[in-house]
């Protein structure tokens, strides 16, 4: 199964609460927000402000704010900020980083299907993210032949 981590869940969370009212929070008013430990909160921050995707202030009175409206920020731009680039699997990514490249020829093909995912994500933006869903999508089941 694929899935994205815990981190990069509460990622979304945030940024979503965020843009909400695209107000200044700090981490800790934010944690309460959307019920996650401070330290928590800290660390997806501070990967989020440190990918552009919020703009953090200093004081007494800092916090955090989206840098732009939700409409223009795609869960894939929060996911690439947690977990770098959307890949299915390293070789999608990068050469060298597989013992088998040399001898194996899905290289193309993963590259392909990892494009797909990345596209998918893309196209969904904050603000979809923030409209609840009234009934809830099935899971996508994939069926096997038996040969």
């Amino acid at each position: 199964m694929l899935r994205i981590s815990k981190l990069t869940d509460y990622a979304i969370l945030a940024m979503v609460e965020l843009s909400r009212n695209r107000e200044l929070l700090s981490a800790q008013a934010l944690a309460e927000r959307v019920h996650v430990e401070t330290p928590t909160a800290s660390k997806v921050l501070k990967l989020l402000a440190g990918a552009g995707l919020l703009e953090s202030y200093r004081g007494a009175n800092g916090g955090y704010r989206v840098s732009r409206s939700a409409e223009k920020i795609s869960v894939a731009e929060v996911i690439a900020a947690i977990e770098g680039p959307i890949a299915m699997t390293e070789c999608s990514v990068e050469e060298g980083l597989c013992h088998q490249e040399d001898s194996c020829d899905l290289r193309g093909n993963w590259q392909r299907i990892s494009l797909a995912v990345a596209r998918a994500l893309q196209e969904v933006s904050l603000a979809e993210m923030s409209v609840p869903v009234r009934k809830p999508h099935k899971p996508l089941q994939i069926t096997t032949l038996n040969a």
